[in-house]
Parts: C-alpha cells; structure tokens; sequence
C-alpha cells in the first residue's frame, strides 16, 4: 500500500513551547522522529508544522520536500494531516494509508508504522492506532496516560483518561491483576478516504469531556481497530519528559556499549 507519514510539529506547545527543536542527546527531538519514520521502507515521510523554524529546520536536515508549511488554524495533528494529503494529491501523488505519527515520539518504533500499516489488508479497517499494556498503578490512574477497552476482536470501545474498566467489589491495589488494561500509543492511521471524512467531522461531547479526538470518531460511528505493542514509546510533552528521555537514551547507550564489549571478549 502506497503511504504517507505525516509527523505534525508545533512550536506553540503551551507545557513546553519550542519542543519539537528541544535537543535531545545533541539532536532535535524533531530530527530523531524524522529519521526513525523514514526507516520506514516505500513510504513518503513529510513534517507539518505551521511554524517557520521547525520548517527551516527540517529542510536543512532533510531535504527540500521533509517539510510543509501548514495553516495555523489547525485545532489537531489530525486536520494537519489531512492539508498535506489534500496538498500532495493535488500534485497528482495519491496514497492508500496516511499514518499520524507524533513529532514529539523520538523513540518510536518504525516496526509499529509497518504494523498499522498491515492493518488495512482487512477491508473493514477504517482507522489503527496502537496500545500497550498498562505496567503499574501509577500508569493506571494518571489522567496524562489515556487508556482504551477492546472487543475481543482488538477494536476500540472507548477511550479515557480515567482507569478502565472499574472493578467492582476489588480492592484498587489488585485491579491490574483482575481485568486487561491497555494504554492509548498516540500513532494513528487512516485509509485516505476516512482522513478525509474525519477531517470534517465536528467535535462531539465526549471529546470535549476527554479532550480525546478519537471519541469524535467512534461518536460517527468509525471503527478503530487497535494494534498490541510491549515497545514503550515515551512522548515528550514537559521540559520533565525530556529529562527522563535523556535518562532513557543514555541507558540505552550503556546497554549497546556492553554488547559490544561482550561480543568484543567473544571473539578474543
């Protein structure tokens, strides 16, 4: 399927304003989602971003075409993604799947875009986002971590940021040992069409409630089936979540230093 990844970026981020060029391990936040979407093999990759120096930047680090100057109007990433697929098909450049993926996941997995990609093989898929299991109470009751119930088919009943579903009669402590709680990855993909359609949707009631785009859509009646996932994204909304990437990436520096030290001994 031809596809499209779009990675919307906005300066204006009202916890952490300039996010997206907030350097990370000596690289723009910005920059690491860029070249882990790209690994992503046959796809157009294309940052929107309403904001002339995320634009210049990325230009300069990838190309003429990595960038596109989007209006400010945008109330989503969502609407964001629809300009561009709108802008390019009236270049004549027309895709089957357009995947929303955050500018501010730097660890994101290319193997989850192949993932919601292969999704839409099945005709009845309209829209595919990710999940991981929850890990801990503290995950579970943060209102920042929002969570999603499954049919038993992997299709999205309903989203919240409150902990779903209660278990009555259970004490809170145990309740992760009796139902399955999953957390929302905020990585959508859309058939062309359906991006299209979302676009001019209205928002609803519960979005409002939740401040949960995707509730707009399972409102209308769209479906959205849900990919499983153990890799654990860390989105970076706070000056805090860029501290604990810092943290996470040089643990993961250690990690590769001590494989190749180990394979290093193997061979002596």
């Amino acid at each position: 399927m031809k596809t499209l990844i779009v990675i919307p970026a906005r300066y204006a981020s009202t916890r952490f304003p300039g996010k997206p060029l907030a350097l990370l391990g000596g690289e723009t936040v910005i920059s690491r989602v860029l070249h882990r979407a790209r690994l992503m093999p046959g796809a157009d990759v294309v940052v929107a971003t309403d904001d002339s120096r995320i634009f210049d930047h990325v230009v300069a680090i990838g190309g003429e075409g990595a960038a596109m100057m989007t209006a400010t109007t945008h109330q989503s990433g969502t609407d964001r993604c629809g300009e561009v697929l709108q802008r390019l098909e009236e270049q004549q450049r027309h895709y089957d799947v357009v995947v929303n993926v955050q500018g501010d996941e730097p660890f994101l997995d290319p193997a989850q875009i192949g993932l919601l990609v292969d999704c839409f093989e099945n005709p009845d898929v309209e829209i595919a986002t990710l999940a991981t299991p929850v890990g801990s109470m503290d995950e579970l009751l943060s209102p920042n971590n929002v969570k999603v119930v499954l049919t038993d088919d992997d299709f999205a009943m309903y989203f919240s940021r409150h902990a779903i579903p209660f278990c009555r009669g259970v004490e809170q402590a145990e309740w992760l040992s009796k139902a399955p709680y999953f957390k929302h990855v905020g990585v959508y993909a859309y058939r062309d069409d359906v991006l299209r359609e979302v676009c001019r949707l209205r928002p609803s009631t519960l979005e409002r409630c939740e401040k949960l785009e995707q509730l707009r859509w399972l409102g209308a009646g769209y479906r959205i089936k849900v990919c499983k996932t153990d890799h654990a994204n860390i989105g970076i909304d706070t000056p805090d979540d860029l501290a604990e990437a810092e943290r996470r990436l040089a643990g993961e520096a250690c990690c590769e230093k001590g494989e190749l030290t180990t394979k290093k001994n193997e061979v002596l």
